[in-house]
């Protein structure tokens, strides 16, 4: 759980994924497109990769990956990304972090 949130805050946007998760990729390139160039943990690339996965569910994911954290914040999946950004949340949460604005 400590190596999860160490990691989740060290960065603005934090991105655990799994190297073969289309959902990662979708949710990655949607941060690109806004401007933003998430930090992506590979958890199946690391040794921990079980650990992890039982830190992200205990934290609150519904599945493991894609696990976003947004100003060491854990905001959610997929789903909690696109609810937010059709709602007009998003943004609001990412402009610290755009490289561009």
């Amino acid at each position: 759980m400590d190596k999860v949130t160490i990691l989740a805050s060290e960065e603005g946007v934090v991105l655990f994924s799994k190297s073969s998760c289309c959902l990662c990729y979708a949710v990655t390139i949607l941060f690109q497109e806004l401007g933003v160039t998430p930090t992506i943990y590979e958890i199946d690339q690391d040794p921990e990769c079980m650990e992890m996965e039982k830190a992200l569910m205990r934290l609150g994911c519904n599945a493991p990956v894609p696990a976003i954290f947004i100003g060491g914040r854990l905001i959610g999946s997929m789903n909690e990304i696109m609810s937010l950004h059709l709602s007009g949340g998003l943004l609001p949460l990412l402009k610290p972090y755009q490289t561009w604005c």
